[in-house]
């Protein structure tokens, strides 16, 4: 249970999965330092530096970890792995004295600290193909559904609701790949030493021998090593990795932001789920807040500033290291991740729940889809012969007219001023321009894109 006695972050209970707080929860962390430590005495054993026996008790007393013990230790010390070590070597009376031997503590929190970023990279891979095999079907769902599409926050011309979330789709399945590939190349530190050089471990094992040495520990974890480093693996991955969240997160943003708009009352078209309970306003008992949605757009706009940090962690770590970074850093890759985590479980809630209102698109698309017809009676008197500037000027004219009747609360009277304007009949007649008036069906490839779309992300996820 936790505590409120004190400050506890958001992130310690509301936002983000247990599973992702599992990955960057300091029992984790210590686990893997002391991983890390058995790895490097299985691995030491062919030098002769660790016995079977001390490598059995390591083993043994690996699992645990006693925090509270630890953190005593830290508070005399002020060092946390030191402090780590400690607690570990006293629970290991014959093997306590070879734990750490040639290694920096870097080589240890470092390459921890990788590995906890390959579990919450597997986690989000994970989330995003769920969100994206759900939005997949709801394009295929939608892919046919007329909306009316707005630029410049302008009713424009018709589109469908499946090609607008394929637009979403598009960009998501980019940050899938964008994550799929932040995972496949993720390196750590390696065992390199206080400076990178690799010198303490040269000093026990001989050049030939301190290569093998770190090529069987990249093995044993799976982890691939820089093959140049400080006493840092470069921090220029942790800005590659960061933009990659950061870059889902915008996309999330959008869809977000894109939703809250059509889910006001004055279009209405799509909803957030709403619970049957859920309380809207405190003093306005009417209210349908999008706050999934505003969520989801307050997390990410944290996210679009987590970059910009990494940026200055690494164009500020002056020579082979400095510790400025260290304090943010202890922050910003938890917090990052859980508020992605966070962003995605609430996108899977909202697509699995989307509400879509047919009538308020019906509603929309007989206000403002009859001016959308104008541009497809332009080209057909243009293809009849007319002069395209007259014939724009006039169809301009009478569509001004009926912006004002529709500003003035009254009904669209778009398709009564141009089938009976003399001018435009003289080149299209009547029943033609009657019939380009059906907008709904004035939705080009939408339909065929949408479905194209959809395919692919099932292929791109199965």
């Amino acid at each position: 249970m936790t505590s409120f006695d004190s400050y506890q972050s958001p992130f310690s209970w509301r936002y983000g999965s247990p599973e992702m707080r599992q990955i960057w929860g300091e029992e984790n962390k210590r686990r893997l330092w002391r991983r890390l430590w058995v790895v490097m005495a299985e691995t030491q054993i062919g030098w002769n530096l660790v016995t079977p026996a001390q490598l059995q008790e390591l083993k043994h007393n690996e699992a645990n970890v006693d925090l509270q013990k630890a953190l005593d230790i830290e508070k005399s010390i002020h060092h946390d792995l030191m402090a780590e070590l400690k607690v570990f070597a006293g629970q290991c009376p014959t093997a306590g004295g070879v734990i750490h031997l040639g290694a920096t503590s870097m080589d240890i929190k470092d390459n921890a600290e990788v590995l906890q970023i390959a579990q919450s990279l597997d986690l989000l891979l994970e989330r995003s193909r769920v969100l994206l095999g759900i939005l997949a079907d709801r394009i295929i769902q939608y892919a046919s559904t007329p909306v009316m599409a707005f630029t410049h926050l302008q009713p424009a011309e018709p589109t469908t609701l499946g090609y607008r979330l394929a637009n979403f789709g598009q960009d998501l399945l980019q940050d899938y790949q964008n994550l799929y590939q932040a995972r496949n190349t993720l390196k750590g530190k390696g065992f390199k030493g206080a400076v990178g050089n690799a010198a303490s471990y040269h000093m026990l094992y001989g050049e030939d021998g301190a290569i093998k040495f770190e090529q069987v520990i990249s093995e044993k974890l799976n982890l691939p090593f820089y093959s140049i480093a400080t006493q840092t693996y470069t921090r220029k991955q942790d800005y590659s990795i960061l933009t990659t969240l950061s870059s889902l997160a915008a996309t999330a943003y959008k869809f977000a932001f894109d939703l809250r708009l059509l889910q006001s009352e004055t279009i209405g078209e799509l909803a957030e789920p709403f619970g049957a309970e859920q309380v809207g306003s405190s003093a306005m008992p009417f209210k349908r807040n999008p706050i999934l949605c505003e969520k989801i757009d307050s997390l990410a706009r944290s996210l679009s500033a987590a970059p910009v940090i990494a940026w200055n962690n690494y164009a500020h770590s002056l020579l082979e290291r400095t510790l400025d970074d260290s304090a943010n850093r202890r922050s910003l890759f938890p917090e990052s991740f859980l508020a992605v985590d966070e962003i995605l479980l609430t996108l899977i809630h909202i697509l699995e729940n989307l509400q879509v209102k047919p009538a308020a698109i019906h509603r929309t698309i007989q206000q403002f889809g009859p001016f959308s017809a104008i541009e497809r009676i332009l080209m057909a008197a243009v293809q009849n012969g007319a002069n395209r500037q007259a014939i724009h000027e006039r169809l301009r004219q009478l569509s001004m007219q009926a912006w004002e009747s529709v500003q003035a609360g009254a009904n669209n009277p778009l398709v009564e001023l141009v089938l009976q304007d003399a001018e435009i009949a003289h080149w299209v007649d009547r029943e033609t321009v009657q019939d380009m008036f059906d907008v709904e069906g004035y939705t080009g490839r939408a339909e065929r894109l949408s479905q194209e779309m959809a395919q692919t992300i099932h292929q791109q996820i199965s």
